[in-house]
């Protein structure tokens, strides 16, 4: 009998700790595409979990430790919708962070809209997720396709090539990326013709064919897209094949090194491009980051790594603003919000909820056997945004 008493106390005594320990907490839900995605995301996940442990080292946010909650979608939008479904309902998550895809990241900002939860979409960059099916409940970290288009076409216009040729994976990003590159490379150089385009399945290029056809094609320059495993086939098919030879080549995030490094000595070389060269920067934002990531993984970050890491710290600061996680005062907060990221200073921006969060352009280089960035500068994202006119336009009214 004495100790059925026992028992029943310690359970009851149990339950009635369980609230007292999930109010210490705050759970962010995070969605990304880990195993598809791997170059780019493991970085990523090593970013935020350094910034998890250095706000909560820090006491955390509102007096409680922030828990960081992952799922996998698989790279697929359907997924990604089941897991966020998952996390909002079954794990009680505050606000949900992540994805890669841009597919996903559209999933995922209908739910938000749908479902009334915050979302931050961390890496996508198809304009539509602040723009065109942008909503009150979905805030985005990275520099947009049209922010990166932006940037790197006042030096396509400078090349003073007529004839170009779009290379894109043939999905949201892409897409987004080369109608974008074309309406403002029109607008610079009213001229400039496009032959037809080269989009390629995500994933499954056919690295030979499209080599032959923009040789065929003769193109004076050629605007690339492509990532990962996918820049990389097309890379050493074209250098093969010398379609690079006396051709320019501006190309979209080329200079990260989730994906020149990867090619070690095949690296093209003289390419225009947006990038992350870590072993440059000097400011002292990034010198901290820096030294921090090193102590704890022994390795150089990537740009994913940057992402990470500011996703969960802009995250913390918005609470912190908020004094709250409810959904609206967290909305309020994160309009206008700045924070400190290891690039610098950034903001989110109360007309469309896009950050301000810029990018380096360069040009490519082969180092030994390592390919980098060169002659690099980094671009304030504030500066290659629409005006609020414009995002009026483009976004419906929330």
């Amino acid at each position: 009998m004495l100790n059925r008493i026992v028992l029943a106390a310690s359970v009851a005594g149990l339950a009635a700790a369980l609230p007292a320990a999930a109010q210490d907490t705050i759970k962010i839900g995070e969605i990304n595409s880990y195993k598809a995605q791997p170059a780019f995301l493991d970085p990523y996940k090593k970013g935020w979990e350094l910034a998890v442990e250095e706000v909560n080292a820090a006491g955390g946010v509102l007096g409680k430790k922030i828990q960081v909650i992952s799922r996998d979608d698989n790279g697929s939008p359907g997924d990604a919708v089941r897991v966020a479904e998952e996390l909002v309902s079954r794990e009680g998550v505050a606000l949900i962070a992540g994805t890669f895809l841009s597919n996903t990241g559209l999933a995922v900002t209908d739910f938000a809209k749908q479902k009334k939860v915050f979302f931050l979409a961390a890496e996508p960059l198809t304009d539509k997720i602040t723009w065109q099916n942008g909503n009150r409940y979905t805030f985005r970290l990275r520099p947009n396709t049209y922010m990166q288009s932006a940037m790197l076409v006042p030096e396509a216009a400078r090349l003073k090539k007529k004839k170009w040729v779009v290379v894109y994976p043939n999905y949201e990003y892409g897409q987004s990326a080369a109608a974008t590159f074309k309406a403002m490379l029109k607008k610079l150089q009213p001229d400039v013709e496009f032959l037809p385009d080269q989009a390629t399945p995500l994933g499954r290029i056919e690295a030979g064919a499209v080599v032959q056809a923009l040789a065929d094609a003769k193109p004076d320059a050629i605007f690339n897209v492509l990532f990962g495993a996918d820049l990389s086939k097309f890379v050493r098919e074209g250098s093969t094949r010398e379609l690079f030879k006396g051709r320019e080549v501006v190309s979209l995030l080329t200079g990260e090194p989730e994906y020149i490094e990867p090619l070690r000595e095949e690296a093209p070389v003289g390419w225009i491009v947006t990038g992350y060269p870590y072993y440059g920067i000097q400011t002292d934002e990034h010198k901290k980051f820096f030294l921090a990531y090193f102590r704890k993984y022994n390795e150089y970050p990537r740009l994913g790594s940057v992402v990470g890491y500011s996703t969960i710290i802009s995250i913390a600061e918005g609470i912190k603003k908020a004094k709250s996680v409810d959904t609206e005062k967290l909305i309020a907060a994160f309009s206008g919000l700045q924070f400190m990221s290891p690039l610098g200073k950034v903001t989110y921006r109360a007309i469309d909820h896009q950050s301000t969060m810029g990018a380096y352009l360069g040009k490519t280089k082969l180092e030994g056997q390592k390919g980098v960035m060169t002659d690099y500068v980094y671009l304030d994202g504030a500066k290659y945004l629409p005006s609020d006119d414009e995002v009026k336009k483009l976004r419906p009214a929330d």
